[in-house]
């Protein structure tokens, strides 16, 4: 998009009313003083810098007489009509907001400490958000129309991006962005109440034994926070492999190679899955394989790289609890091109899966880790899983949290053999069992 293009548009961007009209009347002034051939040779924060300079220059020739602070926000509105993204850019620069709802142009809500809440800030009408979103999109080399009305993608900045718009919308053009806080440790999410220390020294013998760990969770429970996490506990000297759809896992380790799916480009042609990148990592000698998310026929390539040697992978799964898990991982696996029997898959996932760590998002915004259960079946018996850690959540409190305890119980035998014989120490408060009956553990088909 040319610069003068992004300055200028048929659609004045401004709000409504008399705010709308200066913002339209200074950025029109401000056009007629830069040089855009000189404008367009600066780099992004020179180019802001330059016109909020000229800006104030116009502004205290011309008038109005405005406070310093009144100054400041008609400064910072024209250029980030101009340049940026308009009444978004004080949002994408909230540290404390997660997620950003564009309904159509009147309606934009926020997500904030896993809480939604709507703003009272509207686009001034639907060409001035369609335009917003083309700018959004043209960043990275996309479209969007009414031949191409959907796009995901991720910004070169980390946020992942979606857009929505009519025909497929009723509503008018939609957009979501979801932004990623910045890694953390799980000491960290032990402050946050996510789990607690003998969770998390369990989960650590687990991925330094090399279990192989599916996370699951509903969406927004914080499975990629999790993820990140448990990777951070892969020995500094293993080859890591991550495999993502928009790259968001932060692995601190030194051998770590991130691979990214691609979409078909405008001409529908290019397109590389996750499948395809899980087949092809398979060949690049992995210690560990990390799937961001399994969502179709790539489950049955991981469950059988889990299942063959690469021990100690990670992925996530959407699904509702643990069982859910296991249901939709063999549903994904038959969505393949190759034709499998559900009872072969059914084998491969008693063959392949150690763990599931269950993440539920409750009514006061908290995400915590709510099941730790071990795949404790073998073949082609039914699904039979060992809960060994649980959350119990009591009913919502006076204070407006949701408040409980973690529970454990003791770990089957074949589970504590395996940590000894990797030199893991068993958290105390766990144990291990000593005959069936201890066990907590429930069939599944």
């Amino acid at each position: 998009m040319s610069l003068r293009a992004r300055i200028t548009s048929p659609e004045e961007q401004g709000g409504r009313g008399e705010d709308g009209h200066m913002v339209a009347s200074y950025r029109a002034k401000l056009l007629e003083e830069i040089d855009l051939a000189e404008m367009s040779a600066l780099a992004a924060a020179e180019r802001r810098a330059r016109l909020e300079r000229v800006l104030g220059h116009i502004i205290s020739r011309e008038g109005p007489v405005l406070s310093t602070t009144e100054r400041a926000q008609l400064i910072r509105r024209v250029v980030d009509e101009a340049l940026g993204l308009g009444i978004l850019e004080p949002l994408l620069e909230d540290a404390s907001i997660t997620e950003i709802m564009v309904n159509g142009p009147d309606a934009i809500f926020v997500e904030r400490a896993g809480r939604v809440e709507q703003l009272p800030i509207r686009f001034a009408s639907h060409d001035q958000l369609m335009q917003t979103i083309e700018r959004i999109v043209s960043t990275v080399n996309r479209r969007v129309d009414e031949t191409n009305p959907m796009v995901d993608a991720r910004l070169p900045s980390g946020e992942r991006v979606n857009v929505i718009i009519p025909p497929l919308s009723l509503t008018g053009p939609i957009l979501t962005i979801r932004r990623f806080p910045r890694s953390f440790t799980l000491h960290e999410l032990i402050g946050f109440g996510s789990l607690d220390e003998p969770m998390l020294y369990l989960l650590a013998g687990l991925v330094q034994a090399k279990f192989n760990v599916i996370v699951s969770g509903a969406t927004g429970t914080g499975k990629t926070t999790l993820l990140n996490a448990l990777s951070g506990l892969i020995p500094e000297t293993e080859r890591i492999i991550t495999i993502e759809d928009s790259a968001e896992l932060q692995l601190q380790q030194s051998h770590v190679i991130r691979l990214e799916s691609r979409p078909p480009n405008v001409e529908g042609n290019g397109r590389i899955t996750i499948r395809d990148l899980v087949r092809n990592s398979l060949r690049m000698r992995p210690d560990r394989i990390v799937v961001g998310e399994v969502r179709g026929g790539e489950s049955l390539d991981m469950l059988q790289a889990m299942s063959t040697g690469h021990d100690g992978s990670l992925a996530t799964v959407h699904a509702n609890s643990a069982e859910d898990a296991l249901m939709r991982l063999q549903t994904l696996a038959s969505m393949s091109d190759v034709e499998i029997p559900f009872v072969a898959l059914h084998d491969q996932i008693n063959s392949a899966v150690d763990v599931i760590v269950q993440l539920t998002r409750f009514a006061d915004g908290t995400r915590r880790v709510t099941e730790i259960a071990l795949l404790d079946s073998h073949g082609g018996e039914p699904y039979r899983l060992a809960t060994i850690a649980r959350f119990n959540a009591r009913p919502l409190a006076a204070d407006g949290r949701i408040h409980g305890v973690f529970e454990y119980h003791p770990l089957p035998r074949r589970t504590a053999d395996r940590l000894y014989m990797a030199g893991q120490p068993i958290p105390q408060a766990f144990g291990v069992a000593r005959t069936l009956d201890e066990l907590t553990t429930r069939e599944t088909r």
